[in-house]
């Protein structure tokens, strides 16, 4: 692979459990997992069952702009510790399931014709297939089914 996947920046993610706002301005709101389901976008790992966690709305782009689609996402409520080793992160466990594979540009548009909704068994390949794309600068992993930002994959 010549790309790594990432969860979210560790100081957003810090904010966030500290308090802070998400990009609609509101304070994250607190839950407990069930353990399915309830991905931590920082650690990339399920929230296990009786974990306290955060829901909230967050915009994985640097400013506001057409293409910079928010929505909910999960994150452990005590700190973890940020994704980014080598392969699938633990997310990605479930083989049967399918993600949305995204290229955006330098600019943070959308490069139209490269979204697809793949199984997990060929979801390096394709993300692979996006970033070899000279238009493309970096890929999101979504839900297939609710568009929930997952993840990030960067060149390396």
């Amino acid at each position: 692979m010549t790309f790594r996947i990432v969860g979210l920046e560790t100081d957003i993610v810090r904010k966030l459990q500290a308090g802070g706002v998400d990009c609609h301005g509101q304070t994250p709101e607190k839950a407990v997992s069930d353990g399915q389901g309830k991905p931590c976008r920082h650690c990339l790992c399920e929230i296990p069952a009786g974990e306290e966690m955060l829901i909230l709305a967050h915009r994985p782009f640097p400013s506001m702009q057409p293409y910079a689609e928010s929505g909910p996402i999960f994150l452990c409520a005590k700190a973890c510790t940020r994704w980014e080793g080598d392969g699938l992160p633990p997310i990605f466990a479930p083989a049967s399931a399918e993600r949305l594979v995204k290229g955006y540009s330098p600019d943070d548009r959308i490069v139209y014709g490269l979204g697809k909704v793949v199984p997990i068994t060929e979801i390096s390949d394709r993300i692979q297939d996006v970033l070899d794309d000279p238009r493309v600068a970096y890929v999101h992993i979504r839900s297939s089914t609710n568009n929930c930002f997952s993840c990030r994959a960067e060149r390396v």
